[in-house]
């Protein structure tokens, strides 16, 4: 069961309906139709049956619990290294920018530890150990600071005035007395 803001259960949730494979086991034994267990269970039919299909394959142990399946595929070292890596920049790593995307960490993570995230997996592992997404601000190397300042402080406010002072009926579409 996956929620829509990327969780899954937690390991109770886990525990709970593993308790409730069980108890279907239990009345799949004593041949109980699978309408009734769901219903015994408020369950869907869907879950029975898929769970039917795996104990009749697997016995009791197809019906257990897996685990959570966001096991992480990197050791806390592992993790202390790729953060170490990442400081360093994507230049130090062939990069011809100092952009970290996801696809670039997902690569170096592919290259460093020889195991494969996707892009959504990659941002989740990031965000979990406290990154943040950032867009950096384009600014041009011409900028001067002071001067854009001096222009909102002195040139702007004259400017807007000017626009709110050209009286009824005035707009770039008509003049006054012109149809």
């Amino acid at each position: 069961m996956r929620y829509a803001q990327g969780g899954g259960l937690t390991d109770a949730g886990r525990a709970v309906r593993e308790r409730l494979r069980l108890q279907a086991v239990a009345r799949f034994e004593g041949r109980d139709s699978n309408s009734g267990i769901a219903a015994a269970l408020r369950v869907s039919e869907r879950s029975v049956e898929r769970w039917r299909r795996a104990w009749r394959e697997q016995g009791e142990s197809g019906v257990l619990s897996k685990g959570s399946p966001g096991r992480p595929r990197l050791s806390k070292d592992q993790i202390a290294r790729l953060e170490r890596e990442l400081e360093r920049g994507p230049l130090a790593h062939g990069w011809v920018d100092q952009r970290w995307t996801l696809a670039r960490i997902k690569t170096l993570i592919g290259r460093l530890f020889h195991v494969s995230y996707t892009v959504e997996g990659t941002w989740q592992l990031l965000k979990r150990h406290g990154w943040s997404w950032q867009q950096p601000a384009r600014r041009a190397i011409e900028r001067d600071d002071d001067a854009v300042e001096v222009w909102k402080k002195e040139t702007w406010p004259r400017v807007r005035a000017s626009r709110r002072s050209a009286g009824p009926g005035s707009s770039s579409r008509t003049r006054p007395g012109s149809r």
